[in-house]
């Protein structure tokens, strides 16, 4: 089974709010609510393709020292199966904006679950709602 290595970031507004961005319709689980990331280049470190996942997606720029690794999920679709390390980042630069017609929405960890999301994203909730409390 193939192994799809992807990046996703917990960015936490001022008032401890976290970043949630809404797949697109035409994609894979269009429709559902994810943390902003993608997929690892070859060759590419996972902080490396956040920091260029992010200028792409939301046309931040973050320093790699603002990423600090918090868990990771792992989970198999019936293609492939997903390894996906989460990063925390409460600094960036520049203002947040959906650069790929995405919709986005700040929301408090503990009311992530009212959002639908991919089978994969669910077991990351937990450990955010744990670093506010």
């Amino acid at each position: 089974m193939k192994l799809v290595l992807v990046v996703a970031a917990a960015l936490f507004d001022s008032d401890g709010r976290v970043l949630i961005a809404q797949r697109p319709p035409g994609k894979a689980l269009a429709g559902l609510w994810e943390f902003p990331g993608g997929k690892v280049d070859p060759g590419e470190t996972p902080e490396r393709a956040l920091i260029r996942e992010l200028a792409e997606e939301l046309g931040i720029e973050v320093e790699e020292a603002c990423l600090a690794p918090l868990t990771f999920a792992s989970h198999t679709y019936p293609d492939f199966h997903l390894l996906m390390p989460l990063y925390v980042c409460r600094r960036w630069r520049g203002f947040v904006r959906a650069t790929e017609a995405q919709a986005l929405k700040w929301v408090r960890a503990r009311d992530l679950r009212d959002y639908p999301m991919p089978p994969a994203d669910a077991p990351l909730i937990p450990p955010l709602i744990d670093l506010l409390s």
